[in-house]
């Protein structure tokens, strides 16, 4: 049993709590295998159907990717605690009452790749201001897909990856690769198509947002995977969680 304690840091007036959240860490994703008790993890759906992951930031508030964004953003629901989605219940469906992506978030290159999603209240964990190092073992988790063109999993999936460093972010990705927003990783497991959204967590805070990566090749050794910087955006996300009621 692994006691992940989210920290919850005071950054321009930015007040968080801290919560000590209990969950046995069975490593996997791409090679990955099933995670237990992840509560403040988050399946985002339209018609009932995963499109993305994302994870609790506070009662009423979701942090997923900026891509992930719908038009029908009433039309889109959370599912909060679930590790099957098959046998989630309706008491963890949760209606969307506001989606804000970046205003300057772009794919192809991906900028700015990070949203809030506004729901009805829910549990309280994390965000933080610290990010991952070189080689510093973190966890990626999701229900996207097993393999390169696979099947979902309905499951809920976790595995470790490390940090990569600058270089081998760049070699991978050229220009597409910005230092100030974003981390990469590489790991025996790691993210795919539908994990887009979830996060990177390490030393138990979750330090970046599932961004992209090579969808001809998941998780490939040349083209790291590829993670929204949390610490990049916190005042941003100050921001927003204090004028939108």
């Amino acid at each position: 049993m692994l006691h992940i304690l989210f920290h919850w840091y005071v950054l321009n007036n930015l007040t968080y709590n801290t919560i000590s959240l209990s969950a046995h860490v069975n490593v996997g994703i791409v090679n990955g295998r099933e995670a237990h008790y992840r509560p403040y993890m988050v399946s985002i759906q339209l018609n009932k159907q995963h499109i993305c992951g994302g994870f609790l930031i506070s009662a009423q508030w979701v942090l997923t990717a900026a891509h992930c964004w719908n038009s029908r953003c009433q039309s889109l629901t959370v599912v909060v605690g679930a590790l099957d989605l098959r046998k989630s219940n309706i008491w963890n469906h949760i209606g969307v009452k506001h989606c804000i992506p970046h205003l300057q978030s772009s794919t192809r290159p991906y900028r700015n790749d990070i949203m809030l999603l506004m729901v009805s209240n829910c549990a309280h964990t994390t965000c933080s201001k610290q990010y991952g190092t070189a080689n510093r073992v973190c966890s990626v988790m999701g229900w996207g897909r097993q393999w390169t063109n696979g099947s979902p999993s309905a499951r809920l999936l976790e595995a470790k990856v490390l940090i990569e460093n600058k270089q081998k972010c760049h070699y991978g990705w050229g220009d597409e690769y910005i230092d100030s927003q974003m981390i990469c990783v590489f790991g025996s497991g790691g993210s795919c198509e539908y994990d887009s959204g979830g996060p990177l967590v390490c030393g138990g805070t979750a330090v970046g947002i599932t961004s992209f990566g090579d969808l001809s090749n998941c998780n490939s050794r040349l083209k790291p995977n590829v993670y929204t910087k949390i610490s990049a955006f916190l005042p941003w996300i100050k921001k927003n969680m204090r004028y939108v009621k």
